[in-house]
């Protein structure tokens, strides 16, 4: 007799599940909320972009009715400004723009590597306890005013300075940096003491960014070159360098414009001068932003003003691209 046997049938676990339900639909306060938000975001864009436009269009429209009575050519022009007949006025900014580039550099050139070195001291060499307070501590230079650095540079460093200065003058003097130039090496209101003490003040945000991108740099590739024998050093050239390059560039061009700009400290060290720009570090001389603080008393006339303003609208433009340059460098960086 055959043995019957009963099958029973066992629904599968999948068969019994529910059809799957769409996702919640947000709620209306949650839509409204990002709604909202959004143009919040977008309107402060378009704000940014409106007085920028706004200030440029300004610095323009200030500028015009004097550069319609200058006689000499605006760029090229190097010589005194006489701006006391505004029927026939006399300035350009070749020498401002030479003195500003200049002083400019010099200080980009001294704060890059010790920068560099702080940012890499800071991510790879400094002991942790220790990261968190030096990191502070340079980045408390950016807090300290403007006239404090000026008086500091002027009457404590450059006394300082005044052996060193003295003897690049006479030792290096035939080569046009450090030639003889315009302002006295002795007093210490020269391009030398001016692009140290600028120096000093770019390097809280150099250091600060170039720090933050070194220590993004990933940690396979870190540990894969630790792990191929690779010393601390090597880790540093082969792999965090070429990483953070473009992001140390990036910080150069961002302390570049901040030294495009200063005015306090350079107006309390540089000294004005009635001869030409030499290109000598021991030259004076007025930077854009000095020469437009040091003759605020003329801005009682719209044309004698309108000639300064003509000058700050080229510094606003100058820094500007600078800044541009800066965004460019990230940006090719991120992709």
């Amino acid at each position: 007799m055959a043995e019957s046997s009963s099958f029973s049938v066992t629904e599968s676990p999948v068969a019994n599940k529910s059809p799957l339900t769409p996702p919640t639909r947000r709620s209306a306060t949650g839509s409204l909320t990002d709604r909202l938000f959004r143009r919040v975001a977008e309107g402060s864009g378009v704000l940014i972009i409106v007085l920028i436009t706004a200030v440029g269009g300004f610095l323009l429209l200030r500028a015009v009715p004097a550069l319609q009575r200058n006689k000499e050519n605006f760029f090229t022009y190097g010589g005194n400004w006489v701006t006391t007949d505004t029927s026939a006025m006399h300035f350009g900014v070749a020498e401002l723009l030479q003195v500003t580039v200049f002083v400019s550099v010099f200080a980009l050139l001294l704060a890059m590597p010790v920068a560099l070195g702080v940012a890499i001291y800071l991510t790879e060499y400094a002991p942790r306890r220790l990261v968190g307070p030096l990191a502070y501590m340079v980045e408390l230079l950016a807090a300290v005013p403007s006239i404090i650095y000026g008086a500091w540079g002027l009457y404590v460093l450059a006394p300082q300075l005044r052996s060193t200065a003295q003897w690049l003058n006479d030792n290096l003097g035939g080569f046009f940096l450090f030639a003889t130039g315009n302002a006295s090496v002795a007093g210490g209101g020269t391009v030398f003491t001016g692009g140290i003490v600028l120096a000093v003040m770019i390097l809280p945000i150099i250091t600060a960014v170039t720090r933050e991108v070194l220590a993004q740099t990933p940690r396979g590739q870190v540990e894969a070159a630790l792990a191929l024998g690779a010393t601390r050093w090597e880790v540093v050239k082969v792999v965090m360098l070429p990483f953070g390059r473009s992001g140390y560039i990036s910080a150069a061009m961002l302390g570049l414009g901040r030294a495009l700009g200063e005015t306090v400290a350079l107006l309390i060290i540089l000294r004005a001068t009635q001869t030409t720009f030499n290109w000598s570090l021991f030259d004076g001389g007025y930077t854009f932003a000095t020469k437009i603080a040091a003759t605020a008393s003329e801005f009682n006339d719209q044309y004698k003003a309108g000639a300064y303003i003509a000058a700050g609208l080229v510094l606003f433009v100058l820094t500007l691209v600078v800044n541009a340059l800066a965004r460019a460098a990230i940006t090719k960086k991120v992709h």
